[in-house]
């Protein structure tokens, strides 16, 4: 599965979620630590919701760019 992720420059670090997962969530000193951290949160989380029976939900959320004028 190919969840969408955000990462968000924190005071001194990155944070990052998951919108189709809620409460799924990481941190790291790099973007390229908090991806890994984020990773292995989902996997995690998808283990979990296994092992108590309940849904995974399905990736549904997009992700894209837009420009506006400053």
């Amino acid at each position: 599965m190919r969840y969408a992720i955000v990462i968000e420059r924190a005071e001194n670090n990155y944070a990052a979620y998951v919108p189709d997962l809620p409460g799924c969530v990481a941190t790291g000193q790099t973007i390229e630590e908090t991806e890994q951290e984020i990773k292995e949160a989902i996997e995690f989380h998808i283990r979990g919701l296994r092992e108590d029976g309940l849904p995974i939900p399905k990736p549904s959320s997009q992700v894209d760019y837009v420009e506006v004028a400053a």
